[in-house]
């Protein structure tokens, strides 16, 4: 008996398009030359309080850098993803899209 693969291109395809939006806004929000180290203030022992730097301006960098690296990898991904999506779709006389049903007849046909 043959399996079919089911692909899941549309999901994957709204899924990544959420995270490359997610990283350019967090990308927007953080420009580099705005960037300060982070420091929080760390109790003692003896009571007292000591700064400690959380990300210093070269490791917050060094991630911005690195973001935006995944960014345009997954938008190549995406790009391909789209591509897909389009090879999906059935052209119709008239530039109408097809309803489920009429799609669904296509492809059965098709792999007869």
């Amino acid at each position: 008996m043959a399996v079919t693969k089911t692909t899941y291109i549309h999901t994957e395809l709204v899924w990544a398009e959420e995270q490359l939006s997610s990283w350019r806004a967090y990308i927007d929000a953080n420009p580099l030359h705005k960037m300060v180290d982070r420091i929080e203030w760390k109790p003692t022992t003896k009571g007292g309080m000591l700064p400690m730097v959380i990300a210093s301006i070269e490791a917050q960098g060094k991630f911005i850098q690195e973001t935006m690296k995944n960014y345009l990898a997954l938008l190549e991904v995406v790009e391909r993803l789209r591509d897909k999506e389009d090879q999906k779709k059935i052209i119709a006389r008239g530039g109408v899209d097809l309803g489920s049903q009429a799609e669904r007849f296509v492809n059965k046909r098709d792999k007869k």
